[in-house]
């Protein structure tokens, strides 16, 4: 960088500033949304966005904050929520509710209000996301005599009473097949203090943002008003609302220039630093080490996480690892049969240390903690459990529920040159567990989960032929604001349109294509891999196959081109083929869903939620026929 040219552009940088700051008029609607107060999750340096504000009668009245830290606080209806997000490309904020409750006290209960969650009258809606995390959650024994406030008793029996707009779409526990909970208030008190629920808001359906978008000065109100009616104030002729007093708003103005001037001047010498120290990198060396991010994550999450194992506590239960304890080898480690002190058998996963390669040991780390964060917030029957973990300098390893009879590969493919041969309605009860599991994650979770890497490897089968879907090693959480950095060298971005932008990772063959070419990843890359894994149900062939011919190398290329052309009896499974009677037109009803899962273009796939409804159409016109 030219120190010459660095001068001049901060010289042109101050001419402009000043400029405009002493011969430009200063505009109200700025200084109506400073706070001098930090407003959390807003950032501290500029003004709180429309249709917040923390100034009497600016911006909506449904939108004043009382800024605080770490939260910010909003009031709905009587009600207070702590803001945990605002996500500004969906017009909506994530709100933890508080426990204000003296008939009904609980120091315990902090997040369960003491009412229900009423939005009438207000611009807020419940999105159908935040509603189907309720239909999760029930009892698994309701209480006959409950020794709590008769609120919170009717809440056991009835999650859904906190939010009455869900009621429309109510359904009963025994459709989506959920865990029960042993203590539903103390999971849903978790819940609402750490996902908190999704309200959005939608400008075309009130009145107050339909003037504002005609108001050419800024949006606000009376405060002395009742009904809070919108009032547009003309920077022309007006420089405050009437009643604060004049003068603050353009003292307060001028405090949120001159910040913003000691910030960007920070800025500029920050990027002159950094430029020359990218310069004369190659002539240092590196004098620093980096903290270890894996430590770093677990020290800030450590109240939230599962059970923390020491190494040689897992050693020991593995018999040191002994190589005939392996149950399972892959890119990020290697399983174990462990048996714990107490008597349980668990699958201990040592994932690979790359000392010789950085960039492989930092994916291992993030791959670790992410698969830690993922599976410490979830829990439904078709999902592995996580017991624990162990973060030690000799490695770092995974508890999970041990299943002992194998993966779905194994028992479609073959192990051991021992291949199982599975009934149709074994394998469609197969493919509607592992849908629900993933409906589950991309609707019962907030944020939603995309697993990334659904494969029949992947999905885990107990003796009663229940499947459990694993490994959240390649996992993404789609609406945390995250930049991390892979393998690769890439980054990790959190799109404006509901997807993640990153480097395409994942098993080939079940490899979303539209997410290879635009490295847009969204719940339709798990849809179309779940639609391989239900090809793999149908023909009993595997995902990929080196022998078969190059244009039929991937399997969802090869059946689509069969049922394209009529010919899919060309492909289903000879053991199925054998069996017409009980098989009936299921198959062809899988294939022409698994041939939606798996089309080129993501917009014209289903969602998991119309999987499962298809797979449950199926399975009851089967057990129809079978009658």
């Amino acid at each position: 960088m030219n120190p010459h040219l660095h001068v001049s552009s901060i010289s042109v940088f101050y001419f402009f500033f000043f400029f405009s700051f002493f011969c430009t008029p200063t505009t109200s609607h700025t200084a109506c949304s400073s706070t001098k107060t930090p407003c959390p999750p807003f950032a501290p340096t500029l003004p709180l966005p429309f249709p917040f504000s923390s100034s009497p009668g600016c911006g909506h009245p449904s939108f004043q904050l009382h800024c605080s830290t770490p939260h910010s606080f909003i009031s709905i209806n009587n009600l207070t929520f702590s803001i945990l997000t605002y996500k500004p490309n969906t017009s909506s904020i994530i709100l933890s509710p508080h426990n204000n409750n003296t008939s009904c006290p609980s120091t315990h209960f902090l997040s369960i209000p003491n009412q229900p969650i009423n939005l009438s009258a207000s611009p807020f809606r419940v999105p159908d996301a935040s509603c189907a995390r309720l239909f999760f959650l029930h009892p698994c024994s309701p209480p006959t005599n409950c020794n709590r406030c008769s609120w919170q008793c009717n809440l056991i029996k009835n999650p859904n009473l906190l939010l009455p707009d869900c009621g429309s779409m109510h359904r009963s526990a025994s459709d989506s097949e959920p865990t029960c909970q042993t203590d539903p208030l103390g999971y849903l008190d978790k819940m609402l203090s750490f996902s908190g629920i999704e309200l959005q808001w939608d400008q075309s359906q009130d009145p107050y943002f339909t003037s504002c978008k005609q108001c050419r000065g800024f949006c606000g109100f009376n405060t002395s008003d009742p009904n809070k009616n919108f009032i547009c104030f003309h920077s022309e002729s007006t420089i405050s609302p009437p009643w604060i007093p004049k003068g603050k708003f353009i003292k307060a103005n001028r405090t949120a220039v001159l910040t913003l001037a000691v910030a960007l001047t920070t800025l500029l010498i920050v990027v002159s630093i950094v430029a020359f120290i990218k310069r004369n990198a190659g002539a240092w060396k590196q004098p620093f080490s980096e903290e270890d991010p894996t430590a770093v994550f677990l020290r800030n999450n450590r109240s939230l996480l599962p059970p923390v194992f020491t190494y040689e506590e897992l050693e020991s239960s593995t018999n040191g690892f002994d190589p005939k304890r392996k149950i399972g080898d892959g890119g990020f480690g290697s399983v174990y049969l462990g048996q714990l002190r107490d008597g349980r058998f668990v699958a201990v996963k040592h994932l690979h240390q790359h000392h010789n390669a950085a960039a492989g040991k930092a994916f291992s780390s993030k791959s670790f903690c992410n698969e830690i964060l993922i599976l410490s917030s979830i829990n439904h029957p078709n999902l592995v459990k996580l017991h624990g973990y162990c973060s030690d300098p000799k490695g770092l390893l995974l508890v999970y529920d041990y299943v002992p009879n194998g993966t779905l590969a194994d028992h479609l493919h073959g192990r051991n040159n021992r291949k199982v041969h599975l009934k149709w309605q074994v394998r469609l009860e197969m493919a509607l567990q592992i849908a629900m599991a993933m409906e589950y994650l991309h609707f019962a979770v907030m944020p939603p989960v995309v697993h990334r890497d659904i494969t029949t490897s992947n999905i885990f089968v107990e003796k009663d032929m229940r499947v459990k879907v694993g490994d959240f090693g390649l996992s993404r959480l789609l609406v945390l604001q995250d930049k991390t950095a892979s393998s690769a060298g890439s980054t990790t971005t959190t799109g404006n349109n509901g997807c993640v932008w990153t480097g395409p990772q994942g098993t080939p063959g079940y490899l979303d294509p539209d997410y290879h070419r635009s490295f847009r990843l969204t719940e339709k890359s798990d849809v179309y891999s779940f639609g391989v894994v239900l090809l793999e149900l149908i023909s009993g062939l595997k995902a990929v196959d080196a022998k078969r011919d190059k244009r039929e190398m991937a399997l969802a290329d090869m059946v689509v081109s069969r049922i394209q052309m009529g010919q899919l009896d060309e492909v289903v499974d000879p053991v199925l083929a054998a069996d017409k009677k009980a098989v009936g037109d299921a198959v062809a009803a899988v294939a022409e869903l698994a041939f939606r899962c798996v089309a080129a273009e993501k917009d014209d796939r289903p969602d998991s939620k119309e999987v499962v409804q298809e797979l449950r159409r199926v399975r009851g016109r089967a057990d129809v026929a079978r009658e």
